[in-house]
């Protein structure tokens, strides 16, 4: 089992940049593929970003392309999703989530995909 724990956000006007960090312990996350969601209030939990397990591939939904990069450091077993160009809409609590058994090249934008997750990492972007 692997425990997430999400570090970086905050507040920033609009059109700025926060980075945010998934720390893992407990597995190496070169076992899980990853993936980050967000949460308004008052709405699902939508797909923001992932990486596969090789780090090899990632994928974004259609709104952050060219703005969200994700990454992984093997060596500090962390994930991170850098932010830049925020919008007030993007205001929400960002998940970063560990899968269940991947293949090694694979993503995935389903919630259900995902086994565990972190707390939760509050954003807000002012206008």
């Amino acid at each position: 089992q692997v425990q997430l724990v999400e570090s970086g956000g905050g507040f920033v006007q609009a059109g700025g940049s926060l980075r945010l960090s998934c720390a893992a312990s407990g597995r190496t996350l070169t076992n899980y593929a990853m993936g980050w969601f967000r949460q308004a209030p008052g709405k699902e939990r939508d797909f923001v970003a992932a990486i596969s397990r090789s780090g090899g591939n990632t994928q974004y939904t259609d709104s952050v392309k060219g703005r969200f990069f994700i990454s992984g450091d093997d060596a500090k077993n962390t994930v991170y999703l850098q932010m830049d160009s925020l919008k007030p809409e993007e205001t929400a609590v960002y998940y970063c989530a560990a899968s269940g058994r991947f293949p090694r090249e694979e993503v995935s934008v389903f919630r259900g995909s995902y086994r565990y997750w972190g707390q939760g990492n509050q954003v807000t972007v002012s206008t």
